[in-house]
């Protein structure tokens, strides 16, 4: 089975993981879930993050033609305008995100704001396949955190979102509008299915109790093996009964309105008024 280089970028002020994965026989690279500085207090975005991409990019001589969103993220703004304007790349989301589309519009009363997905360059429906020099990516639609949510399977690796975290932290929420913990459930039965060898890489990490490291990668085996919420063996029943409950003692994610508005436009920012300044809405009794 083919295995492309992937590197990690660990970005502590959202607790995010963005990848650069690369053919090493042609030097043709994909992005996953480039990060977007964005200091909420102020208002301010920057390019810090990204920019690490763009100089690893740089130094390896590589080619980049694909940003790859795994869902659209509540935690942090997508830095894939960014990486499209330097590379003229391409950005490419699952093809339900004109369901997500559609209940932000809502949230955020986007009236202009079109809900066909046509923001981004390509939508990618489950069983696609898109290349990457000499790779295949293969598209799987793994909805339940979010209804547009897709695992990457590249080679010997799968990028898989937030449907797991590392087997010591568990899984993914699931109580965002259009979440669904049966279909989580059903997602993660799909990713067990690959090849228990297979690399899967964690969109965030946390740091679960007792662990001192950050840490994002892992393979099926060891997730079937051994994560806290949903190994082999464990009943969709309690699995749902289990999530429900967690995901009814979260916290909104402290992100979670700039991000949604922006990452619905793949990461394009509200049209300037007439001062030239961009605005970002923030609803009150929303969510």
């Amino acid at each position: 089975m083919a295995s492309p280089d992937v590197n990690a970028f660990f970005d502590a002020a959202t607790n995010t993981v963005s990848y650069v994965v690369a053919d090493p026989a042609t030097g043709q690279c994909a992005v996953i879930d480039p990060v977007l500085d964005y200091d909420a207090a102020a208002g301010r975005i920057s390019t810090h993050s990204v920019g690490e991409i763009i100089q690893f990019i740089a130094d390896q001589n590589l080619s980049l033609d694909l940003v790859l969103e795994t869902h659209v993220h509540a935690d942090h703004l997508t830095a894939a305008p960014v990486l499209r304007k330097q590379f003229d790349s391409k950005i490419a989301i699952g093809t339900h995100i004109k369901k997500v589309q559609k209940v932000f519009c809502d949230v955020f009363n986007l009236g202009d704001l079109a809900t066909d997905g046509s923001q981004f360059d390509l939508l990618l429906s489950d069983g696609d396949e898109v290349p990457i020099g000499n790779l295949t990516c293969k598209v799987m639609h793994t909805p339940g955190h979010t209804p547009a949510c897709n695992t990457y399977v590249i080679g010997d690796a799968a990028f898989i979102g937030d449907t797991l975290f590392m087997p010591d932290y568990g899984t993914a929420r699931c109580d965002f509008p259009g979440g669904d913990a049966e279909l989580l459930y059903d997602s993660i039965q799909r990713i067990f299915e690959l090849p228990n060898e297979t690399r899967l890489f964690m969109c965030h990490d946390y740091k679960a109790p007792g662990r001192n490291e950050f840490a994002w990668e892992t393979t099926v085996a060891e997730q079937r093996r051994s994560n806290l919420h949903i190994k082999d063996g464990t009943s969709k029943e309690s699995f749902v009964e289990f999530r429900k409950k967690r995901d009814s003692q979260l916290d909104v994610p402290a992100l979670i309105l700039p991000s949604i508005q922006v990452n619905i436009r793949a990461g394009d920012m509200p049209v300037t008024e007439s001062n030239g300044v961009s605005y970002l809405k923030i609803p009150l009794n929303a969510l």
